[in-house]
């Protein structure tokens, strides 16, 4: 099992950092391109752009729970809770655990 992660395409876990305004400040995101491509599908099926998706995101956090200690881990576990939903997997047990 291990030499299927461990021989996955080293550009999936590549990281790449991109510049983007979140709330009207100019910042940059690094994230792995798995991640990013998870993002990127995340915005598109919202109609909007991955900055646009992305500020959006940050603006509902800060609403909701005032400043993030660490906005990309919260992106990277957006993703996973993405592919949780995906797969069926109770919210409410992830959150318990």
């Amino acid at each position: 099992m291990c030499q299927i992660f461990a021989g996955q395409d080293p550009e999936r876990y590549k990281g790449q950092t991109r510049r983007m305004r979140l709330n009207g400040q100019s910042t940059s995101v690094r994230l792995e391109n798995s991640f990013w491509t998870i993002v990127d599908g995340l915005a598109e099926s919202e109609g909007l752009t991955t900055p646009s998706f992305v500020s959006k995101l940050h603006s509902e956090v800060l609403e909701i729970h005032g400043e993030t200690e660490n906005f990309t881990s919260l992106l990277r576990c957006t993703c996973l809770l993405h592919l949780e939903m995906q797969q069926g997997v109770s919210i409410d047990r992830v959150a318990a655990e």
